[in-house]
């Protein structure tokens, strides 16, 4: 039997339909799986068990990639469909069980409603990833045993998302500080190769013997599997914020100009903090996101410290 399993192109959102494809492949464990997804989310699902394609849905003129997804799963037939993208081309495909997402955005966050697509609305399954052996290997390379590492997220996909990478800088200081919660920690800095010039304050911020530089050396899975071998995330809305939170490491979200509702880190070792001005009245005037400077500077160093040290407290104490 076979499961086609279609889900985003933005890595956030595709990392946050995992816990879906996890049930499906618990359900039917003998299945062979079939994923379709955007570019930028593929490498999330190369590991996936019994995986038999990976379709990249890489946009062409006149809406082709959904052509080229038809050609590819027509003349098979689906026990199972589920469809996160409501893409017309779906319905002529073959299958027993057909689930599509419901057109427009409702309220709640992210993860229930994509669980109700399989009805699953009251215990939504948790976002969850694979790995093989070697990306574990890396990792270990990566990030070899030693005092313990902060993660940190400082880039995001738009400017407007981010904080201030003195603040990051800042806030790395007092969280790895004599009388930090992680004293002498290391810090392992994430983010893609062009988020360079963005994340180069924040590495030089920290000393070079703690430093722990993973810019544009990672694909997603390598960075899930460095992630799990971290104490602790800090990072903007981002891809990296949901990778962290499915890789179970305590992770913080900082929020401002995205709706924590819908996007909060998910998890039970998961925290937000955000900006005092709330997200309706965050946008200034003719606001562009792809122009825009930083709308976060109302959330201050302190308040981030404190959010984290809450969250810190409240895993210590569920690991006790």
């Amino acid at each position: 039997m076979r499961v086609l399993f279609v889900t985003s192109t933005r890595v956030g959102d595709a990392i946050l339909s995992t816990g879906l494809l996890g049930h499906l492949i618990d359900r039917y464990p003998e299945a062979r799986i079939t994923v379709a997804c955007g570019p930028a989310a593929a490498a999330l699902f190369e590991a996936v068990p019994n995986l038999e394609r990976l379709v990249v849905l890489d946009k062409m003129v006149g809406s082709l990639h959904w052509l080229m997804l038809w050609a590819t799963c027509v003349g098979r037939f689906w026990e199972v469909m589920v469809d996160l993208r409501n893409a017309p081309v779906t319905y002529l495909l073959v299958a027993r069980r057909r689930h599509r997402i419901a057109r427009g955005r409702t309220p709640g966050h992210r993860v229930v409603r994509l669980a109700e697509v399989l009805g699953l609305g009251d215990d939504p399954p948790a976002p969850r990833l694979w790995l093989t052996a070697a990306h574990e290997a890396r990792a270990q390379a990566l990030i070899p045993d030693g005092p313990p590492v902060l993660a940190v997220g400082p880039t995001a996909n738009w400017r407007a998302k981010t904080w201030r990478a003195e603040h990051f800088a800042a806030l790395i200081g007092r969280l790895t500080g004599s009388d930090g919660i992680l004293p002498g920690g290391r810090v392992a800095v994430f983010g893609r190769d062009d988020e360079r010039p963005q994340a180069l304050p924040v590495i030089e911020a920290v000393p070079e013997a703690r430093r722990i530089d993973l810019i544009g050396r990672l694909d997603l899975l390598d960075a899930f599997a460095c992630m799990k071998r971290s104490a602790l995330y800090v990072g903007n809305d981002s891809g990296l914020m949901h990778l962290a939170a499915a890789s179970g490491v305590p992770t913080v979200g900082l929020f401002g100009p995205s709706p924590e509702e819908h996007y909060a880190p998910w998890g039970p070792l998961c925290a937000v903090v955000s900006t005092p001005v709330p997200y309706p009245d965050i946008f200034p005037p003719n606001f562009d996101h792809r122009t825009s400077d930083t709308l976060m500077d109302s959330l201050t160093v302190e308040a981030a410290e404190a959010a984290v040290r809450d969250l810190w407290e409240r895993a210590g104490a569920e690991a006790a």
